[in-house]
């Protein structure tokens, strides 16, 4: 017995050794996708058991809830993006940002 590890990765044909790393990086991008949902999940929940104590912390769940809303648009819908993109400028504007 040896005192050091083999690289199977060096063993495998190219092919292999690239099939590999797809399945280890889409196993990598899937597990961040739960741990995104799971912390949205938890932020919305927050969201809608705090109440805001101010406009600007009504902004943030509005715009939160916006963006959301803009992403399940259709591509063509240049009207309601245009309006949600509006509503974003007017956000800024009155906080101060803009």
């Amino acid at each position: 017995m040896t005192d050091h590890t083999v690289d199977l990765d060096k063993h495998r044909g190219m092919a292999a050794q690239k099939a590999t790393d797809l399945r280890r990086a889409l196993a990598e991008v899937e597990a961040n996708v739960r741990e995104l949902r799971e912390r949205e999940a938890d932020l919305e929940n927050r969201m809608m058991t705090v109440p805001a104590m101010s406009w600007p912390e009504a902004a943030v769940k509005a715009r939160h809830l916006l963006n959301l809303y803009a992403a399940s648009l259709p591509t063509e819908d240049t009207r309601h993006r245009a309006l949600v993109a509006a509503l974003f400028d007017d956000f800024a504007r009155l906080n101060g940002d803009g």
